[in-house]
Order: C-alpha cells, then structure tokens, then sequence
C-alpha cells in the first residue's frame, strides 16, 4: 500500500465508517518522531507517574540499581507491546476500534472498544479533577483563599477551577489531532524543564548530604515478602500496568505517524529513555527531600508546599496542570472519543464521541470528592482494566499470527454476510471464547485473595493467554487465511 488510492474504501457501510474511522492516507500522517516521543513524556510526567516512580525505590527493599535495571526493562516491554499494536496502524492508517474488527468481527469490535471506552471516561473525569486542583492552588496563591463554604466537597474556588479545566480540554480537543500535538509537544518538555529546575533547587539546599541519601536509598533497606526476585518482577510488572491503558488503543495515535521508523524512534526515546531520565530526577528530588525536610516526601505538591515559595508555587501549579491535562488527552479523551464514534459511525464522529465522553466525565469529575471516591469503586475499574488484557493478546495474535500482518482493509468497514471479518453475524465466536476464558483469570487477579501477588503483571499473564486460546482456537482459520493468500 503505498498510494492514495489503497486508502479509499470504495463499497461503503454507514454503519461501519465515518471519516473519523476511515483509513489515513500517508500524504495526511504529519507526526514524526517527535510527536510519539513526547506522547509518552507526558503519560510519564503526571503526579501520580512521579510518586510511583519515587516509591518504586523505597517500598520494595531492593539495591537501587536493581530497581533502575527493572524500570529500563519495563520501559523495553511497553515499547515491545506498543510496537505491535501500533504497526498495522502504521501501514494501515486505522484506529483501535477499526483494528479490532479483525479479530472480533465488525459488529464484536463494538465490545472491546466500550469496554476501553468505559475505563478511559472514568479517569477522564478524575484527572479533569485533579488537574483542577493544580488551577485552584494557582488561584489561591495570587487571590488568596476564597470562601470555605461547600458544595459536594468543592469550594466556589474549586468550582471555578474545576470549570476551567473542562473548557480547556474541550476547546483543545475540538481544535483538532495537529493541536493536540502541538500542546504535548509544549508540554513535554517544559514539565522537564520544570522537574530538572526542582531538582536543581532541592540539591542546592541538600548540598553533599543529598549524595550520601542516594547511597543510602541504593543500597535497599527492608525485605520484601517474596525475595528479591519477587521485588523485582513486582517493579516490572507495577510499571508496565501503568501504561496499560495506553497499549491496547495506541493505534489511535500511531496512525497519525509518517513511518514505522518515526514511531520506532519515538517509542525508545519516550518510554525506555525518558522513563529512566524521569526516575532519576523522582529519585534525587525524594533523597534530597529527606535531607531538606527530615521526611521522605514522594508527593511533589507536598514538597511545594514545605518551600512556601510563591513564585515556585504558581510555576509548580501551572506545571502540574499541564502534565496532568496532557496525561488526560493521551489516556483517557481521545480513546474513547474514536471508541464511542465506532459504536454508530453514522451518527457520531469523532468530535461528537469527545463531547459525550466530557459530559459524561464532567459528572465523575464532580461527584469524586463528595460520592464516588468513598464508594470503592476503584475495584471496578481495575476490573474493566483486566479485561482490557485478553483483548490486547486476541488482536495481537490474530494480526500477527493468523493473518500474518495482512489486513482486508475493504472488508474492515464490510457487513455483508461472507465478508473476511463478518463471521457470525459480525461477531467472532472463537474469540469470545478465547476472551472469556482467559479474562477469568484476569479478574480474578484483582477479586481474589491467593493472586493478590499477580496484581502488578496478572496484565501481562492475561494478554498472554487471551493470545495463546485465540490462536489454538483459530488454527484451522489460519490455514484458511493462509491458503487464500497463496491463491490469491
């Protein structure tokens, strides 16, 4: 494929494509490198991405090198999962939703693209809350504290700040993908730039003693439950969870790529280098905190707070809306918005799927404090993750393996019964069952008690058997497939 025209769907179903989900042609894919590279900086750079990173070297007893070696590692296989997800949309030129249908029929692609599309308009909604109090600690720090009054748990200043947030990503999002990357290509390496300053500042005020709190922290104190290698298997596997989200509908951004090569370069120097360069800095930041303020402080607000410095306040509050607000895009707004469109491309693009997606948010968003918060529902959402991992396997596995890196791209957007990818009525009952045996497994890493130790890589162990019983289910279609191209 190489011209215009293999992009063009020439027997349309309206049920099936829109211009949203319609193949990309190379001449209109304008990100290079850069652009991935700085979609994985900001998945990395939010708050939560910051205290995991410090924790990872305090919380598991392990000598700091052996710690570094894992987070290296875990970078290494989120590129390894991302390149695989991200090639067919690469030649392609599809979203998630679109490559689905391959492996789950055109009418079963609905399933994994709600499921992902549920998870994402959750978090959504509380990184908009969370970016929020980045903008309400700005405001109280140049107009002071406003009225303590309440309501659901949010003062008049948290609601004005709250509102702000939700208009700003909005108006981002409406402006179009080419706007979207010029704010994460803003965003990446100002929160850098940001980060390397606080560091700066912290072992200037530690002086010499912040080296001898590095030795101490990567020498490991403690011992973990499972031995050594349990820790470090549990730092791998804790760290490729996190990008989780991303891994399943990275399609979504791959196809904007000019070549795989862009993407190849962007996805090292974004997730095994700068995840390393971001631990790092977390790492020195937390030892000097210990030397500064006597406490190991793994919160950045937490260590803004203890300066009391105005102008670091107002730099850290816009900071930290701005990694927070691009975290959101990458993870939790465009997904869904091309998920949601896929449901009914007729009716709904892509634009139209983003407006639902922040409406339905801005209730979670907030309700958070006052209500969803305390409900426990983070069980829930880890549940709806879980079940995300055998899908990732399935359509993996079936690109890869059963059609050999070749797609339909006609038949991708065809309901006609006896199409490549109609199956049974448009859904493919050898992956469902594929899916629902091994998402019993990956359930039950999160509900049950004796597999508690497989919560941080149960993902890894879920995609893998997802992709495993797809294929031994779909043997009999790959000589099918195979045998059809050989005719062909």
């Amino acid at each position: 494929m190489s011209n215009a025209e293999d992009f063009h769907i020439k027997h349309i179903d309206s049920s099936l494509h829109n211009e949203d989900l319609a193949p990309l042609a190379p001449e209109k894919r304008k990100w290079g490198w850069f652009e991935i590279f700085n979609v994985w900086t900001n998945d990395i750079q939010s708050l939560f991405g910051y205290t995991l990173a410090a924790t990872l070297f305090i919380s598991y007893g392990l000598n700091g090198w052996a710690v570094l070696a894992g987070i290296v590692l875990s970078g290494f296989i989120v590129m390894g999962l991302v390149q695989l997800t991200g090639k067919p949309s690469v030649k392609y030129g599809i979203p998630f939703p679109v490559m689905a249908r391959s492996s789950m029929g055109v009418r079963g692609a609905n399933f994994p693209a709600v499921v992902r599309g549920i998870v994402a308009i959750f978090w959504y909604g509380v990184q908009t809350y969370f970016a929020s109090t980045a903008v309400a600690l700005l405001i109280n720090a140049l107009a002071g504290p406003g009225s303590g009054e309440k309501f659901l748990g949010l003062t008049s200043v948290d609601w004005l700040s709250y509102l702000i947030v939700c208009v700003f990503q909005i108006a981002l999002f409406i402006r179009g993908i080419d706007w979207v990357a010029k704010f994460l290509n803003f965003a990446g390496p100002v929160v850098y730039l940001v980060m390397i300053a606080l560091m700066a500042m912290i072992w200037y005020k530690a002086g010499p003693s912040l080296l001898s709190e590095l030795g101490n922290i990567f020498r490991g104190t403690g011992e973990y439950a499972g031995g050594p290698i349990a820790a470090f298997a549990a730092v791998v596997g804790t760290m490729v969870a996190y990008f989780a989200a991303v891994v399943i509908n990275y399609g979504d951004f791959a196809r904007f790529v000019k070549s795989e090569k862009h993407m190849t370069a962007g996805n090292f120097l974004g997730l095994p280098v700068s995840l390393t360069f971001f631990s790092i800095i977390a790492l020195v930041i937390t030892a000097g905190t210990v030397v500064v303020f006597g406490e190991t402080l793994t919160n950045p607000t937490d260590i803004v707070a203890r300066v009391d410095n105005l102008t670091l306040t107002i730099i850290a509050a816009l900071t930290f809306f701005v990694a927070t607000v691009s975290i959101n895009l990458v993870a939790n707004f465009i997904p869904p918005a091309y998920d949601i469109a896929n449901l009914a491309p007729k009716h709904i693009s892509a634009r139209s799927g983003g407006m639902i997606t922040a409406a339905i948010a801005f209730f979670i968003g907030a309700l958070w404090v006052s209500f969803i918060s305390n409900m426990g529902i983070a069980a829930f959402v880890d549940t709806l993750g879980a079940v995300l991992a055998p899908l990732y396997g399935i359509i993996v596995a079936d690109y890869y393996l059963v059609r050999r890196q070749q797609l339909k791209l006609q038949d991708l957007f065809s309901a006609e019964p006896g199409s490549t990818y109609y199956f049974n009525a448009g859904w493919n009952r050898k992956a469902l069952i594929a899916f629902a045996i091994a998402s019993v497994f990956s359930v039950a890493s999160v509900w049950t008690p004796g597999l508690n130790e497989l919560s941080g890589y149960g993902w890894i162990l879920g995609a893998v058997l997802g992709a495993t019983l797809h294929y031994v289910l779909m043997r009999r279609h790959c000589g099918i497939v195979r045998n059809a191209a050989v005719i062909g």
